[in-house]
């Protein structure tokens, strides 16, 4: 079985790109000469071009005259240091009201709120690791999707009584959630468990922070996250079995349940639980609008976290039977 590992990128590897050759800094108010698309920072590069009419790094002429007027305020670049570096843009608006604490005969009323060190985390949307995110999950139902594309929801509140609500910290993975939801149900490990934003299967290694920044969260609500389960894709041969063993599938295994994070997040008490058919025995969090995408199952010999006797069921559209 071939295995896809994701590498994660050291801040260190980046630094190069991040920070100022001048002051060797983090850039603050990254500002970009328009000739040869060098960055730093805007205090550093205005004092370097008090004395040279020449960047820096590569020597270029900036202007003969005017080089002040060939540099341009990079947002861009600053938002990209601000949300890869923990900790810069909280410290550099605490560093800017101190000044202006210390300072009350400077003028700032003609400066942003940001030049003031007025801008909260929330307002310039910057998360970092250990921040709380407030996120929804529910089962993700296409047929149900479907209809509400080609009419109008008129049950707003029965769609609400579907969601959970979780509180987990911004560094918490897919998977870690993944593992959440398959401990919570007792979700028997051949089937798989998918956590998506939308339509769209979320990567195992996304955190919630990327799924934020990727998806561009607003702050304006809980974080929407769906689910689904579904049986597990892969097949095994017998003749396979005979040679080499049994071997397990895909998916997570029962395993997962002792390798779960330490940071379980824990659900709403408050909200009470849908009236479904069936539901996990643990009555704090719902398997959906139904057991398995809406078809229930039971394993021969075995009892079920989804059914207490055999009975047919259909998966998927098709019919099986067990008992």
């Amino acid at each position: 079985m071939t295995m896809h590992r994701t590498t994660r990128i050291k801040i260190t590897e980046l630094n190069p790109h991040l920070m100022c050759v001048l002051c060797g800094g983090y850039f603050i108010d990254a500002t970009t000469i328009i000739e040869c698309l060098h960055s730093f920072c805007k205090m550093c590069i205005v004092r370097y071009l008090e004395t040279s009419k020449y960047c820096p790094i590569c020597d270029v002429q900036v202007h003969k005259t005017k080089p002040l007027l060939h540099i341009r305020s990079d947002k861009t670049l600053q938002d990209i240091v601000y949300k890869l570096v923990p900790g810069l843009f909280k410290n550099e608006m605490k560093r800017r009201r101190d000044f202006y604490a210390e300072h009350p005969a400077v003028d700032a009323t003609n400066g942003s709120n940001e030049d003031r060190g007025e801008v909260a985390d929330e307002d310039k949307r910057i998360i970092t690791d250990d921040e709380i995110i407030s996120l929804s999950i529910e089962f993700y139902d296409q047929n149900k999707v479907k209809h509400t594309l080609l009419t109008e929801d008129k049950h707003p509140k029965e769609q609400a009584n579907h969601k959970r609500y979780l509180q987990c910290p911004a560094a918490m993975t897919v998977m870690h959630l993944r593992k959440f939801l398959r401990s919570k149900m007792d979700i028997p490990s051949n089937y798989q468990v998918e956590v998506m934003y939308e339509d769209e299967p979320l990567k195992d290694y996304y955190t919630l922070m990327d799924i934020a920044y990727i998806y561009t969260w607003r702050r304006n609500g809980p974080l929407p996250l769906q689910y689904r389960v579904r049986p597990s894709c892969k097949k095994i041969k017998l003749s396979q079995q005979a040679g080499a063993g049994r071997s397990g599938p895909e998916s997570d295994s029962a395993s997962d349940k002792a390798s779960s994070p330490a940071d379980v997040p824990s659900t709403s008490s408050s909200l009470p639980s849908p009236s479904t058919p069936l539901q996990s025995p643990h009555t704090g969090f719902p398997l959906g609008p139904g057991a398995l995408n809406g078809a229930s199952t039971s394993a021969q010999g075995r009892p079920h976290a989804f059914s207490s006797k055999p009975h047919k069921a259909s998966i998927n559209g098709s019919s099986t039977s067990s008992g």
